[in-house]
């Protein structure tokens, strides 16, 4: 059974009262699926007028507060900050005595485990690291896409259950990652996720400089296919004309984004030599062929002219 249903009442923890320091995307969604499960939020920080709308439409009632007051009213509290700035609002609520002992204090970002609230662990909070692996966008929809949510989770080995528990109660997945093993973690679904987004933008940039219409529609059951066959097969699914070792129709290829996109340029033999190394690895792309793209790729990043074919292979993309 999926760890993702949500438990019987009857076997539910304490409820708690629920406060976001950060309206950013992604506390109020987290506050709002714990509401869901019968916690209660009860305060809402945050200063941009988007952070405010943010809050009204999913937490509709909370009242907006400061950080220090929204400590003050909840027995848990998600710091849902930017990266850089969580040190800094963990250290100076701990200085200015907001950290209550026993209060349950989660941060939400992937680049931290636990060691970030240290300073409130001294004044006697119950740090945890809770970070879901899912992009937001503000929206009531974040808190439907939580559920079977996996998230990573950090936190002291006393409270790993505590931790789990309030990831099940939000409909996620509780991965554990270990305390230094986080940088990691963050740096691998930054590669998977954010740069999906770049490349798919620019693919569809691209698509619609060459006359297609609608390259959302053309792209959508390619790239549906290609992650789903990547996530079922990993390697084995590289296809295309770098894991065929179509040298001409990729020096074709460099050639036009030159002509077309030339700020695309830098990424596309970047990618191309990932690929081909994993081929080769894989044992799906020819030592001698491999040799041959690599150096269009070398040229294509210099400066050369990029000609080849303009067709390498069987003309259709893969």
């Amino acid at each position: 059974m999926s760890t993702s249903q949500q438990p019987d009442p009857r076997d539910r923890p304490a409820r708690l009262t629920v406060g976001v320091v950060g309206a950013g995307r992604v506390g109020p969604a987290l506050a709002a699926s714990l509401q869901l499960a019968g916690h209660r939020p009860v305060a809402v920080s945050g200063v941009s007028d988007a952070s405010r709308r943010r809050a009204e439409q999913l937490l509709p009632g909370v009242p907006l507060v400061q950080p220090a007051e929204v400590l003050q009213r909840a027995d848990l509290v998600l710091l849902t900050v930017p990266d850089d700035a969580l040190a800094g609002l963990v250290a100076g609520l701990a200085e200015t005595g907001a950290v209550r002992p026993g209060q349950l204090l989660v941060h939400t970002s992937g680049r931290y485990g636990a060691g970030v609230l240290d300073p409130a662990l001294r004044a006697g909070a119950l740090p945890l690291a809770l970070h879901p692996a899912m992009t937001f966008t503000g929206t009531p929809v974040d808190v439907q896409r939580l559920a079977g949510c996996s998230f990573g989770v950090t936190a002291p080995e006393e409270l790993r259950l505590a931790a789990e528990a309030l990831v099940i109660e939000m409909g996620g997945e509780p991965e554990w990652i270990a305390e230094e093993m986080r940088p990691l973690y963050h740096a691998a679904l930054a590669l998977g996720a954010n740069h999906l987004v770049t490349l798919v933008a620019q693919s569809m940039e691209l698509l619609r400089r060459a006359g297609v219409g609608a390259p959302d529609r053309m792209l959508g059951p390619l790239l549906g296919a290609a992650l789903d066959n990547a996530l079922r097969s990993g390697d084995a699914a590289l296809t295309g004309p770098v894991a065929r070792g179509d040298a001409g129709t990729v020096a074709a290829h460099v050639a036009e984004l030159r002509r077309h996109a030339p700020q695309t340029v830098a990424g596309y033999p970047a990618m191309a030599r990932s690929t081909a190394a994993r081929a080769l690895a894989h044992g799906l792309l020819k030592p001698e062929l491999a040799e041959d793209q690599l150096g269009v790729l070398a040229e294509g990043t210099t400066g050369g002219d990029g000609g080849g074919p303009a067709d390498g292979g069987e003309g259709h993309p893969r």
